[in-house]
C-alpha cells in the first residue's frame, strides 16, 4: 500500500475519532435536550462517516475494489440522523411550549408543530 494512502486512511481515522469524542462530550455536557441533540446528530455522525470512509479507502487500496457496504451504511446514517433529530426536536417543542403565547395562524390546522388539536393538549 502506498504511503500516501496510509496517511490518508490514518487521517480519516483520527478525524473520525476527534468528531466522535467531541460529539460524545457534547451529549454529556450540554444542558437541555435541544442542545444535546447537536452532539450525536452532527459531530458523531461525521465521526462515524470518517471512519467508514477510512474503511472504504483501506479496502480499495488492498483489494482494488470499492466496498459498497460502507457506502450504504454512510448514506443510511447521513439520511436518518437528521430525520431522527427533527422528530426529537418536534416532540420536545410540542411537550414544552406554551401555546397561549403563539400568534394565531389564521389557518384551519394551526401551526405545523404547534397544532391546537385535542390530541396535543396537555392536561393542566
Amino acid at each position: 500500500m502506498p504511503a500516501i494512502m496510509e496517511i490518508l486512511i490514518s487521517a480519516f481515522i483520527i478525524l473520525g475519532g476527534v468528531f466522535g469524542l467531541v460529539g460524545s462530550f457534547g451529549l454529556v455536557k450540554l444542558r437541555d435536550t435541544m442542545q444535546r441533540l447537536h452532539g450525536p446528530t452532527k459531530a458523531t455522525t461525521l465521526g462515524i462517516g470518517c471512519a467508514l470512509i477510512a474503511s472504504m479507502l483501506y479496502f480499495f487500496s488492498t483489494g482494488g475494489a470499492v466496498s459498497f457496504h460502507e457506502l450504504l451504511i454512510t448514506l443510511f446514517l447521513f439520511l436518518t440522523a437528521p430525520i431522527a433529530a427533527n422528530f426529537i426536536a418536534k416532540t420536545y417543542i410540542i411537550r414544552n411550549i406554551d401555546r397561549s403565547e403563539l400568534p394565531a395562524s389564521g389557518r384551519e390546522y394551526g401551526w405545523s408543530v404547534y397544532d391546537d388539536s385535542p390530541a396535543l393538549r396537555r392536561e393542566e
